[in-house]
């Protein structure tokens, strides 16, 4: 299965049929709890059990239940994008257990999918989120944040917090697998994008060292160019990313548009499968991503994951 998505918004919902939960900067997890196992499961539905070993013990909870939430290593009670993003690639127990150690995750979990053999996705929100509540699950590993009903609050007290943004959900809604529909909306403070690489560049007068990567996301007939993003691409960084990048050489552009020459000239182009996340200051004018900074690869997603709606305004 594959989790439930949420879609942008321009405004805070208000009124009575919404509630409203903080935005965690995580990764987003399914639990499945079933004789006594946990099988965790990202958003495209590939097994990270292995990486996240301090969610064992959630198979002692309770026999029968699925979970939906949001992983999350906390720094000073904000969630560190740069930890978590050291679990992506984990398959070692022996190198996650020296992480989990390190840099704990706490699963804040938002919704109940199925208790006891009973498939709950065809209930409200509301009647999903009381009967999770009841569960009482409380841990130093996972807990269950609060919700509010007062959305426009709770954004500005997330901004003034340093949170990622808000998400408000309409209470009679079901829960849509693997669907973004417009009874979850979200509201983001930071001008994040989930971008797919398409090409690297090397560093000036450092040939075949790693410096930038050519980014876009996909639109009408393919892959739509977005810009170049060196910012935040060095050192230990920079030689795992040209790790990864170095089996995916293509012999031209995957792009569909056309590329300016001082982005494409140098550039060793690679097929479109990887995703990373940027920040960047909205969009230029010519649709190019505004002063980027690289965060990190995302193999918890595909490029088919990636909503184009979801760019940053100019």
């Amino acid at each position: 299965m594959r989790p439930m998505l949420a879609t942008p918004t321009r405004r805070v919902p208000t009124g009575p049929e919404w509630a409203h939960e903080v935005k965690w900067d995580g990764m987003r997890i399914l639990a499945d709890i079933h004789d006594g196992q946990v099988r965790l499961t990202s958003r495209t539905e590939r097994d990270v059990t292995v990486a996240f070993p301090e969610l064992a013990g959630l198979a002692n909870e309770f026999e029968d239940m699925l979970l939906d939430g949001e992983a999350v290593v906390l720094r000073d009670g904000i969630p560190s994008f740069a930890a978590l993003a050291e679990r992506f690639h984990v398959t070692s127990p022996t190198k996650a257990a020296a992480l989990a150690a390190r840099a704990p995750v706490t699963l804040m979990v938002f919704d109940l999918l199925r208790l006891y053999g009973v498939d709950l996705t065809g209930r409200s929100w509301t009647d999903r989120r009381a009967t999770l509540e009841r569960l009482e699950l409380q841990n130093p590993h996972w807990t269950v944040p609060p919700t509010f009903t007062d959305g426009q609050a709770l954004w500005e007290a997330t901004r003034e917090q340093g949170l990622e943004g808000i998400v408000s959900k309409r209470r009679s809604g079901r829960y849509a697998a693997g669907a973004r529909t417009e009874d979850w909306v979200k509201l983001p403070h930071r001008t994040s994008q989930s971008v797919v690489i398409g090409g690297w560049r090397p560093e000036t007068d450092q040939v075949g060292r790693l410096g930038a990567v050519l980014v876009g996301v996909p639109g009408v007939g393919g892959l739509r160019y977005l810009g170049r993003v060196g910012s935040g691409i060095a050192g230990k960084t920079a030689r795992a990313l040209a790790a990864d990048l170095a089996p995916l050489t293509s012999a031209g552009s995957p792009f569909v548009d056309e590329v300016p020459p001082e982005d494409a000239s140098g550039t060793t182009w690679v097929h479109p499968v990887l995703v990373c996340d940027v920040q960047a200051l909205g969009l230029t004018d010519s649709r190019r991503l505004r002063q980027p900074a690289y965060r990190g690869l995302r193999p918890d997603l595909t490029p088919g994951d990636i909503d184009p709606t979801e760019l940053p305004d100019a």
